[in-house]
Parts: structure tokens; C-alpha cells; sequence
């Protein structure tokens, strides 16, 4: 059964390129947009707010890059091919994002106490715009994100999540301010340690998942017995005695074991495990290789297997 044209690995990387290229653009808008506003309008939640969509740009622009240099295909020194890039891009850029997260803390916990300009009104509706804009990314990048498997896009879905709710904590803290008076004017900057946090755990995140991923933990039982069922049907397979599928960008690599009559000749054996690898390449279009190995069948288990 050959894939889908909209589900192949080609289609799969324009599909989670298209995404990155449209954060990239939103959050590079809106972090201008919110930066100027925090500067003229005297809030620095909204300026914290501003770096958050200012250091999302970075994260897209690397991921872009990751998405582009995955697709490289494989040399002498990359016989896997160069499909991690996805996630060492992911790692590093989260940690970058954390210090620069750490220091607006700082910064934050620096000015509480000390007296500033009331931020204007219309840095509300900076706020409450960013809301909106920022949900509905998410909703649009978790989408894409289920359809190709792609850990960066699925991490930048929910760094949206984050900053609607990064937006809405200023929101909230900039009218606590207007309309409570100088006596609130700490909300500001407890709005802005909000985000902060917010920030952190995001990108903790982010950068737990995309080291996981470079310690080749195995895919999720729900693929695990899709194939093995896949390769179970192939005429001549006995049974799946080993299987073995590691996450690599957006593809999958698979090591199977298939038992086979023990009678078989070398040639038939090879042909059954041909047969296995193109049925399961051509039913799943995540699956970047297989290596298939033969396992007599009935087989005995060995202190070698």
C-alpha cells in the first residue's frame, strides 16, 4: 500500500516548515509590536512579554533551519542521515531562552517596590490582541504537529499556549494597575514574574523532550503494534520476534526481528525480509529505514539473541 502524496516524509517536512515559517512572522510582529508598546506605554510585563515573542523568533528560526538540514540525505559520516538536527537546534535554543527568562526575573524582582509611570491603557489591548493571535496559533500548530510527529512544531504549539497565558497574566496585571492606583503599581512587575515562570517551565520542557529524543527512547506502543501487525501479514512470517522503532526528527528508524521457516533457503529468507522492509516503508511514510534480521523459526532462544 503506497502513503498518501499529503503523508509522504516530504510532504510531512513542508507541512511542519510552512508552520514554522508563520510563527516565525507572528512572533517576530508581535514581539516589535509589544516591545515599543512596553517602552512608550511604561509597562515592563509588557516589555518581559515582548522578549518571550522575541526569543519565540529565535526558536523558529532555528527550528526552520533544523527542519531544512534534517532533510540532508545520508553521507559516509551520517549513514543514518541528519534527521536529529530537529532536535539539537531544539535543546540549545531552549537554553539560551531560559537565561535571557532568568534575567528579566531579575530585573523584575529589582524594580518591585520602587515608583514608575502608571502603563497606559492601550497596552491592555496590546495584551488582549496577543490573546487571541497566540490561541489561535496553537490550535493551528497542534494540528500540524499530530499530523507529522514533529516534536519542535509540537513544542512551539504549546510555547503559544504559554504566551496566550503569558499575555493574559499582564492583561490582568496591567489593569490591576490602572484601576487600583500607585498602591498596586507592584502588579506589573508580579505579572511580569508571571511570565517568566511561565517561560522556564516551557522551555524546561522543550529542552527535557528534545534531549530524550537524542537517547533514542522507544516510539509509542500504538506504532509499535501497528507495524509489528504490518509485518506480521507479509507471507512467510512465522512471527515478529523482536522490534525495535527510535524517533528521529520526524521520521522513525525500525530494527525488526522476523522468525521464518528454519527450512528456507538463505535466498527465500532474504526475499521474505525484502518484502517486510518495502511493506512497512511503504505503509507508514514516517519510516526513514528498517533494517530487517531473521530469526529461524521455531526459534530458541540464545544467550546471543
Amino acid at each position: 500500500m503506497n502513503p498518501a502524496p499529503d503523508s509522504t516524509p516530504a510532504h510531512l517536512y513542508r507541512s511542519a516548515s510552512r508552520a514554522a515559517w508563520l510563527g516565525l512572522s507572528v512572533n517576530l510582529s508581535l514581539g516589535i509590536v509589544k516591545l515599543v508598546g512596553g517602552v512608550l506605554g511604561s509597562s515592563f510585563a509588557l516589555i518581559s512579554d515582548a522578549v518571550n515573542s522575541l526569543g519565540d523568533s529565535l526558536t523558529s528560526i532555528v527550528v526552520i533551519f533544523g527542519l531544512w538540514y534534517a532533510q540532508r540525505p545520508a553521507d559516509d559520516e551520517h549513514p543514518y542521515g541528519h534527521t536529529r538536527a530537529e532536535a539539537v537546534a531544539a535543546s540549545n535554543v531552549s537554553m539560551l531562552i531560559m537565561i535571557s527568562a532568568l534575567f528579566i526575573g531579575w530585573e523584575a524582582i529589582s524594580r518591585l517596590g520602587s515608583e514608575h509611570p502608571v502603563p497606559a491603557i492601550w497596552t491592555m489591548w496590546i495584551a488582549a490582541a496577543n490573546i487571541v493571535i497566540k490561541e489561535s496559533l496553537f490550535w493551528y500548530k497542534i494540528t500540524i504537529s499530530r499530523r507529522t510527529q514533529s516534536l519542535s512544531i509540537a513544542a512551539a504549539a504549546w510555547d503559544h499556549r504559554s504566551d496566550a497565558l503569558c499575555s493574559l497574566a499582564v492583561l490582568i496585571g496591567l489593569a490591576v494597575v490602572r484601576w487600583g492606583g500607585p498602591d498596586y503599581m507592584w502588579a506589573d512587575e508580579a505579572a511580569a514574574l508571571i511570565v517568566v515562570a511561565a517561560i522556564l517551565w516551557n522551555t524546561g520542557q522543550i529542552f527535557l523532550q528534545s534531549t530524550s529524543e537524542l537517547l533514542d527512547p522507544q516510539a509509542n506502543a500504538e506504532l509499535i503494534q501497528q507495524i509489528r501487525a504490518a509485518a506480521e501479514e507479509v507471507e512467510g512470517v512465522c512471527a515478529v520476534e523482536k522490534l525495535w522503532v527510535r524517533k528521529t526528527g520526524i521520521e522513525f528508524l525500525a530494527d525488526i526481528h522476523i522468525e521464518v521457516d528454519a527450512r528456507l533457503t538463505v535466498e527465500e529468507g532474504h526475499r521474505i525480509g525484502h518484502l517486510v522492509k518495502d511493506k512497512l516503508i511503504g505503509q507508514f511514510a514516517q519510516l526513514r529505514d528498517v533494517l530487517v534480521h531473521l530469526e529461524p523459526y521455531p526459534h530458541v532462544h540464545s544467550s546471543v539473541d
